[in-house]
């Protein structure tokens, strides 16, 4: 497990500024000596060498700077980066705050305790009164503690052994007895962040995601429609028996049923069916795997009767077999993975919010106020016919009102909301006197 942890800090968080941040400020504010450990920008952003605040000792302010490097192997050329990228940040520390007495930094590169002094006394020359380096060992032994287990499963994705769990709970027992003293809201919802902790470890086995309209449309008023999503992974995922990795996952609905259905030597002719989603609909999934050439894989294809009226509409990615032979990606790794809805405009102005569901869990909803059509010109990239005059009714995109350009499926900045709970088997059978 220290190995893990340690190669882990080396590489996983490469290219997620954010992340590393929420990962390091977490680190320093179980440390007993610091308070009051807060970000500068809780989503990222420039931030003059701060990119965390605290408290030393519940009196000195203190900034704190995260310097990591890509695929950081300890060599004397990522030292000397590392080196450069304290001086710069302590700089601008101090151009932000003349009279600044403390100062920490990050860094997943071991550094040696004759290099950590260096860099110390250029702290101490500057007269600041404590000045800390928390490089990649002292951060994985943040991390392999007790109080660090869930701060190492949140951003390294690393689950506790049952001789951690037995650890974590002798060293949280006390914590847990005393929620449970302050109230059964807060112990539940406590309970239901561990249950989902444990079941998304579980096999991914669909995403569902629900359309609701504004209104109740007739089959006239919605006519043709054409549905899509595309789910991007944060990293590659193996899907035995394939080759390859899974980086994409594209699926969705259209009308004329014979659309999706089947290849495209098997595949009906779908114009010669009447158009609009009163006569049938036509659903597909595909994936695109990394570093293979090409388009992408059609995994699976359905269809169904039409609808006379429409409140909401839903596309399915479904991933699960009842019997399963080979290994599966888990409901975890589509924590971070970019959402983007693809659809007709004359649809996307009728849509209220989009609900997102995984397994037994509502993961996401998004309202009105929170997205925007996006009616720029694009290249879809669906694998699916649609004829020009379909087309007519362009294409556009649905993204975050604020902040981003994509949406983001998080999984653990908010409990996902378990929707079935199960029953527990009932015992009728009266006992049995074997005297």
């Amino acid at each position: 497990m220290p190995y893990q942890t340690d190669e882990r800090l080396k590489n996983y968080l490469d290219t997620n500024q954010l992340h590393r941040e929420q990962m390091c400020r977490a680190i320093l504010a179980i440390d007993k000596r610091y308070s009051d450990v807060r970000p500068r920008h809780p989503r990222g952003g420039p931030d003059g060498g701060r990119d965390i605040e605290a408290l030393f000792r519940d009196d000195l302010l203190t900034f704190g700077a995260v310097g990591f490097v890509n695929q950081a192997n300890d060599s004397d050329e990522h030292k000397k980066k590392i080196q450069e990228k304290f001086t710069s940040d302590l700089d601008s520390a101090l151009r932000a705050d003349k009279e600044l007495k403390a100062f920490v930094f990050f860094t997943n590169i071991n550094l040696t305790i004759g290099e950590k002094e260096k860099l110390i006394e250029k702290a101490k020359v500057c007269h600041l009164v404590h000045c800390e380096i928390v490089d990649r060992e002292r951060m994985r032994i943040a991390l392999d503690s007790p109080d660090g287990f869930s701060i190492r499963f949140q951003y390294l994705n690393i689950p506790l052994s049952e001789e951690e769990q037995a650890s974590f709970f002798a060293r949280w027992g006390d914590d847990i007895q005393s929620v449970i003293s302050t109230g059964f809201q807060r112990l539940e919802s406590t309970l239901n962040r561990v249950l989902f902790f444990q079941e998304s470890t579980d096999p991914f086995y669909h995403l569902t995601v629900i359309f609701e309209l504004k209104e109740k449309y007739s089959a006239v008023e919605i006519g043709h429609f054409r549905l899509f999503c595309k789910i991007y992974l944060q990293e590659p995922k193996l899907q035995e028996p394939k080759q390859g990795k899974v980086l994409e996952i594209t699926f969705g609905s259209s009308d004329k049923s014979s659309r999706m259905r089947g290849n495209d030597d098997t595949r009906a002719d779908f114009t010669e069916q009447k158009p609009g989603i009163k006569y049938g609909i036509s659903s597909g999934q595909w994936e695109r795997e990394s570093g293979k050439k090409g388009g992408y894989q059609q995994i699976n294809s359905s269809s169904s009767i039409g609808r006379d009226e429409v409140e909401s509409l839903s596309i399915k990615f479904w991933n699960g077999n009842f019997y399963r032979y080979f290994s599966t990606m888990s409901l975890k790794d589509l924590d971070d993975a970019i959402f983007l809805p693809i659809l007709n405009k004359s649809l996307a102005e009728k849509i209220k919010t989009i609900h997102l569901y995984s397994n037994d869990y509502k993961i996401q909803e998004i309202k009105t106020e929170d997205f925007r059509i996006d009616e720029t010109s694009f290249d879809t990239s669906i694998p699916v016919k649609f004829t020009s005059e379909e087309l007519e009714d362009s294409w556009v995109r649905i993204r975050p009102s604020k902040m981003s350009s994509k949406f983001y499926i998080q999984l653990f900045d908010k409990t996902p909301k378990r929707m079935f709970i199960p029953e527990q088997v009932e015992n009728n059978l009266k006992e049995i006197n074997n005297e």
